[in-house]
């Protein structure tokens, strides 16, 4: 597409300037108005190097580059700027062409599958209820993962189950107390979510309640019989609960060690860091200080003896590279958790491993809804599935009169699928729509609107496109379509726009991959959205004749492509009617 004519400019500027190709390619941009071009060149960025003024190597690089670039029309010098004009419709043609043709053209992909991406998300805490809370990092952390394995690397999607620790020892005490054993098989999640506030609640009446936690705790550290009967039983019943909404999001993992598989390699770790001489005792606890960091001191040992999360996340960074030697370790974790990271890693590389360089925490915001924010504790808890259904239900009520008013003839089956994907779609593109690390407010109305910032409005442009491809028997008539392409010459304003905004995806997933932020990526996919939307309304398509209608379609199916791929980074399907 162009970024081959930007390249093809940068290597001719930068004969000229005595540059490396690349530095030059980063200096030109894509200007703001159309009548300044395609492309320019802010030449205040070369002042420095040249010792000449803008406006000067303006003029001089307009000349010297003069007929050696037969894709544009125009170079022109305007003051401190040297402004590109493209040849759109040779342009367009170029970008239709590729997109049909080439499945990497609009997210192109490297061999980089001897790098191992590690990406941890998810990960939710056995016997407690998958809520509204873990949508955040298991939408984004599959996501995350989705676009480096669409840029080429090995991916490694890790759900690091929240398997062990002292809120186990609650839940065994608690059990003990109030346990109901058949509503445990009935319906395993409430009746845990039942018994744990139960015990936050006594306990604040009887602390003793603690004690005897952090006693039966211990007892499963030291695979105690019983307590790890307990254990094994609440852990697999979680599971079940877990993968049901794992399944209806399409999420699949490939590794479900949890706290409790790395509690035999901790040990090592400790000794590790003794014979290293970075542990030292602080109020009966063992940590290692991290002063000379200006970070508080990461606590690896309780002052009970018990293990905590960083031991335990240490443990697993060191497993981890020794299995994988990944080139990257990603922890999907909410922002509050920073500080955290920030000291297990600091404690790695005070230890000499240089694996801590290659971890990274990517934080995101909190859920809130308009009554405020949700607390296990309290049973304040709105379950993940029961949000997801009423999505669906929502979104059915929608579908189902869209299709009433235009007596669309639409099964009460294929009314559900639309409805499902849809509903899900809603629900994921809420929480990547904007920055990662903001909070996000949960609103029906903002989420399911088919005209606004979201999913629902991307598939259905998608669905818009790909009706008329339907209408029109093209479907499957690609080779039909690119003869058209050839042969025409699409050249209008919304056509040429469309096709910049499908080329922008490239630079968008870039941008997003580098950042860990599919925001970026979300933003440019609603651009050609709407961008499409602009070149429908401007544009007759099938009341065109001959060519023009063709080309017309054939720059439907590149937008049809270009959504339904970046659709799929994003984790949301596609509908072919709504």
């Amino acid at each position: 597409m162009s970024v081959d004519i930007k390249k093809h400019i940068a290597v001719e500027l930068a004969a000229l300037c005595n540059m490396q190709p690349d530095e030059m390619e980063a200096f030109i941009e894509i200007p703001p108005q159309t009548d300044l071009g395609d492309y320019a060149l802010p030449c205040f960025k070369l002042a420095k190097t040249m010792h000449k003024a803008p406006p000067v190597i303006a003029t001089e690089l307009a000349g010297g580059i003069a007929g050696k670039l037969p894709e544009l029309t125009e170079i022109r010098q305007t003051g401190g700027y040297l402004n590109f004009f493209l040849n759109r419709s040779s342009y367009i043609k170029e970008t239709i062409g590729k997109v049909l043709t080439d499945p990497h053209a609009v997210f192109p992909t490297a061999d980089l599958h001897d790098k191992t991406v590690l990406v941890e998300f998810s990960s939710p805490n056995i016997a407690k209820p998958f809520h509204i809370g873990h949508a955040f990092t298991t939408i984004l952390g599959q996501v995350i993962a989705n676009m480096y394995q669409t840029a080429g690397y090995n991916v490694v999607k890790l759900n690091h189950l929240g398997d062990y620790g002292t809120q186990f020892g609650k839940l065994i005490v608690a059990y003990r107390l109030w346990g109901d054993a058949k509503a445990l098989e009935t319906d395993p999640i409430k009746e845990l979510l039942r018994i744990y506030v139960k015990f936050h609640k006594e306990a604040k009446e009887k602390p003793e309640l603690e004690n005897q936690a952090r006693f039966a705790f211990k007892c499963l550290e030291e695979g105690r019989p019983e307590e790890k009967a307990m254990w094994q039983k609440f852990r697999d019943l979680s599971l079940v609960e877990f993968n049901r909404v794992y399944d209806r999001l399409g999420i699949k993992f490939d590794n479900y060690n949890g706290e409790s598989f790395y509690s035999d390699k901790i040990p090592a770790v400790v000794e590790m860091l003794r014979q290293k001489g970075l542990m030292v005792e602080s109020d009966g606890a063992q940590v290692v200080q991290l002063d000379d960091l200006k970070l508080p001191p990461c606590i690896i040992l309780k002052s009970d003896g018990t293990t905590i999360y960083a031991s335990r996340d240490l443990a697993a960074i060191l497993y981890r590279d020794a299995t994988w030697h990944f080139y990257k370790n990603i922890y999907v974790v909410g922002t509050p958790q920073a500080l955290h990271f920030r000291q297990v890693f600091a404690v790695l590389k005070k230890a000499g491993y240089d694996c801590a360089d290659r971890c990274e925490h990517v934080g995101f915001g909190l859920v809130k809804f308009p009554e405020g924010k949700m607390s296990t504790r309290e049973g304040d808890v709105i379950f993940l599935e029961d949000l997801l259904s009423e999505a669906v239900a929502k979104t059915l009520e929608i579908i189902r009169k869209n299709a009433a008013e235009r007596y669309e003839d639409m099964s009460e089956a294929e009314q559900a699928d639309i409805a499902e994907k849809v509903g899900l779609g809603a629900v994921t593109y809420a929480f990547l729509r904007n920055g990662r690390e903001r909070d996000i407010v949960f609103s029906w109305e903002e989420m399911l609107n088919f005209e606004g910032d979201t999913a629902p409005y991307l598939q259905y442009t998608y669905a818009r496109a790909h009706s008329m491809l339907r209408k029109a028997g093209v479907v499957n008539a690609k080779e039909q379509l690119l003869a058209a392409v050839a042969a025409g010459s699409l050249n209008e304003e919304s056509e040429f726009n469309l096709c910049r905004q499908i080329e922008a995806l490239a630079a968008a997933f870039n941008n997003a991959l580098k950042n860990n932020e599919p925001s970026i990526l979300a933003k440019q996919i609603n651009a050609v959205a709407h961008a499409f939307n602009k070149f429908y309304t401007e544009c007759p398509i099938l009341k065109a004749e001959g060519e023009l209608r063709t080309s017309r379609l054939a720059l439907a199916m590149a937008t049809c492509f270009a959504l339904k791929q970046g659709l799929s980074i994003l984790n949301i399907q596609v509908v072919e009617r709504m």
